[in-house]
């Protein structure tokens, strides 16, 4: 576990395609041919209507990609539903060191250029969610002035009908909420369940900058199964672990949340969650930090 210098090269690019076909597309090859005269290799395609916000296979080539690659889309639209999205996801990209290009337009995260239009489209994006908000504040207001309750009024006579459209679309938007934002937690979920208890999963999510708790955690991995977004596998029982055994799972998580820790930084975490060394003691010390790796090794907990 101790660090390792890494070498002043720059990793080789990959350039992966995205294509997305509609149902009513006829023109995949272009698509295709496209990619491959950008210089991509390898390539996904995925197959459904523009309003489908379900795209499985954005969604596990999200998880899949690694610093270095570049995501290459012959247009935009091809990759995202809104202009939110697409800065939602180019913003995940750039946090993991993922550059993303699109053929036909001006946006090529690799070049001075591109970052230029993305930071334009970002300043688009928070103008249309500001008019948004004084429409919808103007519509209130004029509905007032006319006398009129602003909502739903099915739900204000409390019909079935409209609480049943309304419970509806409420679960339809918490899956595309799910689904936009699968790559940045859904790729750690499938490396560590069914293995490592829900409490250790999110110990490792939250150390990533994330905010769960196990019941939204569950309740996330759930929907997306449900959809079959996701293996229902994710949802079996970790094995049972001896209570003495929480030190090495605590351990296994602080690791696999953080590769780069040495043995010394992770006998400090230790020390900061005040957690008192296996053997006694007052202080963790590197050796007994890689005896509990060891141990989180043989019970697969940790891939070597």
């Amino acid at each position: 576990m101790a660090k390792q210098q890494t070498a002043d090269v720059h990793p080789l690019q990959r350039l992966i395609g995205y294509a997305r076909m509609s149902t009513d597309d006829q023109a995949n090859d272009t698509q295709l041919d496209e990619l491959r005269g950008a210089g991509c290799d390898r390539f996904y395609q995925e197959h459904g209507t523009g309003v489908s916000r379900a795209r499985p296979v954005l969604t596990k080539l999200l998880g899949e990609l690694t610093a270095g690659d570049v995501l290459v889309v012959v247009r935009l639209d091809r990759l995202a539903r809104s202009v939110s999205h697409l800065l939602q996801v180019i913003r995940d990209l750039e946090h993991r060191g993922v550059h993303f290009r699109s053929i036909h337009d001006p946006i090529d995260t690799t070049t001075p250029q591109g970052m230029f239009s993305l930071t334009v489209l970002d300043s688009v994006e928070k103008l249309e969610r500001s008019l948004n908000a004084e429409r919808t504040k103007a519509g209130i207001k004029a509905a007032k002035a006319r006398g009129r309750l602003p909502g739903n009024p099915g739900l204000r006579e409390r019909r079935p009908e409209a609480i049943a459209a309304v419970s509806k679309a409420r679960e339809k938007l918490y899956l595309d909420e799910l689904i936009a934002s699968a790559q940045a937690w859904l790729p750690m979920v499938r490396q560590l369940r069914p293995q490592h208890s829900w409490d250790n999963v999110v110990r490792v999510l939250n150390r990533r900058g994330q905010d769960w708790t196990v019941e939204r955690l569950r309740r996330a991995v759930h929907r997306m199964v449900r959809a079959k977004l996701a293996e229902n596998d994710l949802l079996g029982r970790s094995p049972r672990r001896a209570p003495e055994d929480h030190l090495m799972q605590l351990v296994a998580a602080i690791a696999i949340a953080d590769p780069n820790l040495s043995l010394r930084e992770i006998a400090a975490e230790l020390d900061k969650l005040g957690e008192r060394p296996k053997g006694g003691g007052r202080k963790w010390i590197p050796s007994s930090v890689r005896d509990l790796l060891d141990e989180a090794h043989r019970f697969g907990l940790i891939r070597r």
